[in-house]
């Protein structure tokens, strides 16, 4: 597995206990980089993607309730809603990263962590969303 994959799925799980536990990054991050040794490259993604999408989390919400029709924020899956709050906070600021990664990405943890629709799901609203990052 990728280093960038690995520091997705961990900011995942950071972002879930967050969501769920009301924990903050501080425990959820000193919890995941216990569970086992991590490269330098490895944490530095996960503690940007972490941050950056919890310092963004109003505006991707925002965004996802926009593009997610029929579906409110708070009866979306919890997995669901932040594997496309990280991806949503790459799509529009880590905008080194190609957009079709980042689906790609967000998918594949969809896949994983999710339903067998869940895919489907996440990839319609993140590819409604990529119009936001080419608007700036």
């Amino acid at each position: 597995m990728g280093l960038r994959r690995k520091a997705r799925e961990y900011a995942l799980q950071i972002l879930y206990f967050m969501d769920v536990c009301n924990l903050d990054e501080e425990e959820n991050r000193d919890f995941l980089q216990g569970q086992e040794h991590h490269s330098g490259k490895v944490v530095k993604f996960v503690n940007q993607l972490v941050e950056g999408t919890v310092k963004n989390i109003a505006n991707i919400d925002d965004l996802i309730s926009q593009y997610a029709k029929n579906w409110e924020l708070e009866r979306m899956a919890v997995v669901d809603r932040n594997i496309l709050r990280c991806a949503a906070y790459e799509i529009l600021y880590l905008t080194e990263t190609p957009i079709s990664v980042i689906i790609n990405e967000a998918v594949e943890l969809a896949k994983k962590y999710s339903t067998s629709e869940s895919g489907k799901f996440i990839n319609g609203i993140l590819d409604k969303l990529k119009e936001q990052r080419i608007k700036k």
